[in-house]
C-alpha cells in the first residue's frame, strides 16, 4: 500500500527566492512557507537601499546565501547561481517574484506605451525568468522545479492593469514552453497566479483599491488571499507530492478566475 505523506516537507531541499523587497512581498510569504517545511534557501536583495528591509527576513530564515541581485546588471544574476552552486553544488528549486514596468507606461493606454517601456518591462518580468531558468538548469542533475508569478490580467482584461497584461501572458508562455523543454531532465515549471495584493509593485496599478474590494465581494471563497496563502501552493509544488505535475497555471486568488 502506498502511503502518502502527511505534511509537506522540504527536508534537505535548497532553493534559490528572488523578489523579496519587504515583509509583506510575495516571495517573502513563499520563502517563509519553505523554510517553515525544513528548506535552505538563498535570498537577494535589490540594491543597497532595499538591503535594511530585507535583511532581517534572511536572518529569520538563516539564510546562508544573500546577494544583490538586479536582473537589469549584467553578472548580478550569474553571481547568485554562481554562489549557489559553490555552496550547494546542487539545488532543488528557485521562485521568480520580479515585475516592473516604467509608471508612464504602466498608467496609461497600453496601445500608447512606449518602445523603450514595453521592453523594459518584458525583459525585467519576462526574460529573466527565462535567464534564471538557464541559469538554474545546470544545478538541478536530480531535476528541480522552477516558479514564476502572474496575475489574472494575462487572460483577461484588468482594467489598471494595463502594460503588465501582455507581459504576464508572455510569461505565463514562456512558463509552459520551459516545462515542455526542461521537463525530459526532470525539472518541472510553474507560473502562479494569487488574487491581487497589497505589494509595493501594486501601488503602481491604477483603480487597485476598487479591484481589491471587487474580489473579495464576487470571488466564490469571498476572501482576499494572503501571501502565505501563495507560499502554501508554492511549497506544496516544489516538494515531492507535486512530481508528476508542470507547466501549469495555477491559481491562488479564492476561485475569482472562474467568474469570467
Amino acid at each position: 500500500m502506498q502511503v502518502f505523506p502527511q505534511s509537506i516537507s522540504l527536508a534537505g531541499r535548497r532553493g534559490i527566492v528572488l523578489g523579496i523587497a519587504n515583509e509583506a512581498s510575495i516571495a517573502w510569504g513563499c520563502a517563509r512557507a519553505m523554510y517553515g517545511a525544513g528548506a535552505q534557501l538563498a535570498l537577494t536583495y535589490f540594491n543597497d537601499k532595499a538591503k535594511p528591509h530585507v535583511q532581517p527576513l534572511a536572518d529569520e530564515v538563516r539564510a546562508p546565501i544573500f546577494l544583490p541581485c538586479d536582473v537589469e546588471k549584467p553578472g548580478e544574476l550569474e553571481a547568485l547561481f554562481e554562489a549557489a552552486g559553490r555552496h550547494w553544488s546542487a539545488i532543488d528549486f528557485a521562485v521568480h517574484s520580479i515585475a516592473f514596468a516604467p509608471k508612464a507606461d504602466l498608467q496609461g493606454r497600453i496601445v500608447d506605451s512606449s518602445r523603450e517601456g514595453f521592453l523594459r518591462a518584458m525583459d525585467i518580468s519576462c526574460h529573466s525568468f527565462l535567464r534564471m531558468a538557464r541559469l538554474a538548469e545546470p544545478l538541478m542533475p536530480r531535476g528541480g522545479c522552477l516558479l514564476t508569478m502572474s496575475y489574472l490580467g494575462a487572460e483577461e482584461v484588468i482594467e489598471g492593469y494595463d502594460l503588465m497584461g501582455p507581459v504576464k501572458a508572455a510569461l505565463e508562455c514562456a512558463s509552459r514552453y520551459a516545462a515542455s523543454e526542461l521537463g525530459p531532465k526532470g525539472i518541472r515549471v510553474h507560473a502562479i497566479s494569487p488574487g491581487p495584493l497589497r505589494t509595493r509593485a501594486a501601488s503602481g496599478l491604477t483603480h487597485f483599491d476598487t479591484l481589491m474590494s471587487n474580489v473579495e465581494q464576487r470571488s466564490p471563497l469571498r476572501h482576499l488571499v494572503s501571501i502565505d496563502d501563495v507560499g502554501a501552493l508554492a511549497a506544496f509544488m516544489v516538494s515531492d507530492a507535486a512530481a508528476s505535475i508542470t507547466g501549469g497555471t495555477l491559481h491562488v486568488d479564492g476561485g475569482y478566475h472562474i467568474l469570467g
